[in-house]
């Protein structure tokens, strides 16, 4: 039943297709006057998971990551990836046919101004791009002397045989015991954020769709979001762009009880049809497709360039979603408990694969009765496998799980009552001392983080280098944010806030954010600590000049002692470490099997023991 799950892209598909495929590409090309193409990894809604209808890039290069592009040109191509999938990339794609290229430190326009021929027309699916994402390109193109060009239907999809059909999952209504407050509650507080300064506010993004009107779908893997568009009117009735045949019953009758329901195929029209009433539309220029941005302007609307005001309402969880959170954990904390106690008894007898572990904490999750689907593909990486930050065992590159490696599991659930996400390193065997000593340096920046106390307002940047603080002394460091946001029953991704280098947002109370700090040996081993915190009121201070924050970690599960060296630990972090530990075991313990509870208390004893 699970084989389908490991099986790699290519192997679902056609291996070794990725270089006919290019050839086919450039020659559509050249039927059409271009001189080239953007392929982005995204769909019409931006969404960092996509139906399979939506994966182009993976189509045309076999890389499989969440995030990415490809630049494909008469006589070159190149593709961009970010930290996360540099090591990953290369054993994916055909490096004949592709360069490789790093997202941030290179992106696509840097590249498109040092290569694109003078006089040369690059393609790009405005629907495919953000509005901010094609005037970047656009500027790039200029400055090489070629220019980009709007092309209406996808190339891709001409070539693209048996492609998947778009998904049409049923939408279901989220219960307001799980989501706290129902949508006209949240469409009062919408109005108020943007009603002073437009006419209409565009909502692109799924996710907030689907938190706006209390709605979850089956349309993307792992993310109950329904793909759909919306416009919130200044006044009179919303209105939400949805597959009809996605909607029946209780979840057509409630929607039409809120909004207006109309089909994706009208929000074009109805954008045309604003912009020659010379309304006022408010967009996020970093998340809306280019194309409705056109729609707009062609017809002489005039566009309000803003944040999404739904993003930062969703971060902030109310009542009833924080203590869904917590329950989410403690039920997800057990079976990753159960999970390990039999990892620890099966991996030191040598015939556990990759594979086998992913299978196994699955079916955990499955015997708690209530998960609806994992929150994102299980990472299980052993050895080497475990340095790939965003490994995906296939089939094809499953391997067994050997004595004295490191085994990198990084895993979460779907809940209706909260969404979670953990990652764990285990020793196997004896580690070695390079392995405990960098192991502790990753617990040290974890510990530093989860017992941060920071003035309100503080933003993810400024707590950033807490994380990374003991790793830079040693030259050291890891290529991803220490922390994103997270949805309650959505994306295991979620913004504004994030603990990163490029983390702007502040760090609102109810805000829930993961913390994961780690370090990774290209062919050797990778560690990584993930509990998921949330932004609560710190401990009053006497004469505090600001209200003061800090972290409540949520997450319940055993971190490997035998990775940490107490040497490298100051004593206030052993506290912390024993605390967490005691409360893991104290919790967890009534919710598991007799076996589990006795390894539970020898894996959650004292550090000094």
């Amino acid at each position: 039943m699970f084989e389908a799950q490991f099986q790699s892209f290519e192997d679902r598909t056609e291996r070794g297709a990725s270089a006919p495929r290019l050839a086919a590409l450039r020659a559509e090309l050249e039927r059409r006057g271009l001189d080239g193409l953007i392929v982005p990894r995204a769909d019409r809604y931006q969404n960092e998971y996509v139906p399979p209808c939506a994966e182009r890039l993976a189509w045309l290069t076999g890389f499989t990551g969440s995030a990415g592009a490809a630049i494909v040109l008469a006589d070159r191509a190149a593709i961009f990836v970010d930290g996360r999938y540099l090591t990953q990339v290369r054993e994916e794609i055909d490096a004949a046919a592709f360069s490789v290229e790093h997202l941030v430190e290179h992106p696509p326009a840097a590249w498109i101004e040092e290569n694109l021929p003078t006089g040369a027309r690059l393609g790009y699916s405005p629907w495919l791009h953000t509005v901010d994402g094609a005037e970047r390109v656009a500027k790039a193109a200029d400055a090489a002397g070629g220019s980009l060009v709007a092309v209406a239907d996808n190339l891709l999809d001409a070539l693209w045989q048996n492609r998947p059909a778009p998904p049409l999952g049923p939408v279901t209504l989220h219960d307001l015991r799980y989501a706290g407050e129902d949508a006209p509650a949240k469409l009062e507080r919408v109005h108020a954020a943007f009603a002073k300064r437009a006419d209409v506010l565009i909502v692109c993004d799924p996710q907030a769709v689907s938190w706006l009107f209390n709605i979850r779908g089956h349309d993307v893997p792992h993310v109950p979001v329904v793909l759909a568009f919306a416009t919130v009117q200044r006044s009179g009735r919303p209105t939400i762009y949805i597959e009809p045949r996605k909607l029946a019953g209780a979840a057509r009758e409630r929607l039409e009880s809120v909004a207006t329901v109309r089909s994706p195929g009208d929000f074009e029209k109805d954008l045309a049809a604003l912009g020659k009433a010379g309304r006022a539309v408010m967009l996020d220029p970093t998340v809306c497709p280019d194309a409705l941005a056109r729609a707009l302007t062609e017809n002489g609307g005039k566009i309000i360039r803003a944040a999404d005001p739904i993003v930062p309402l969703k971060a902030v969880k109310n009542a009833a979603e924080i203590a869904g959170a917590r329950a989410a954990q403690l039920r997800d904390g057990a079976a990753v408990a159960r999970f390990l106690a039999w990892f620890d008894r099966e991996a030191p007898r040598g015939a556990l694969t990759e594979i086998d572990a992913v299978e196994a904490l699955e079916s955990f999750r499955r015997d708690t009765g209530r998960l609806k689907d994992i929150s994102f593909p299980t990472i299980a990486g052993a050895g080497p496998h475990a340095a790939i930050v965003h490994y995906r065992v296939t089939v094809r590159t499953n391997r067994r799980i050997g004595p004295d490696e490191l085994f990198l599991v990084d895993s979460g659930g779907q809940y209706e009552d909260g969404t979670t996400d953990i990652t764990r390193t285990v020793a196997i065997g004896a580690p070695r001392a390079d392995m405990r000593k960098n192991f502790t340096l990753v617990l040290k920046g974890h510990i530093a983080i989860a017992r941060a106390v920071f003035p309100d307002g503080t933003n993810g940047a400024q707590l950033d280098p807490l994380a990374r603080q003991f790793l830079w002394r040693d030259g050291l460091d890891f290529d991803h944010g220490t922390g994103l946001g997270v949805g309650s029953y959505l994306s295991v991704h979620e913004g504004p806030a994030r603990i990163s280098k490029l983390g702007t947002a502040p760090l609102k109370r109810g805000i829930i954010l993961s913390n994961e700090p780690g370090y990774y040996r290209a062919g050797a081993y990778g560690i990584r600590i993930e509990n998921l915190v949330l932004v609560v009121e710190a401990p009053p201070v006497a004469d505090a000049d600001k209200p003061l924050n800090a972290f409540e970690t949520l997450t319940l599960a055993p971190i490997d002692r035998r990775l940490v060296e107490p040497s490298l630990m100051t004593a206030e972090e052993i506290v912390w470490l024993d605390d967490y530990h005691a409360r893991v075991r104290d919790t967890l313990a009534p919710l598991i099997d007799d076996e589990t509870r006795i390894w539970l208390s020898s894996a959650c004893a004292p550090l000094e023991n």
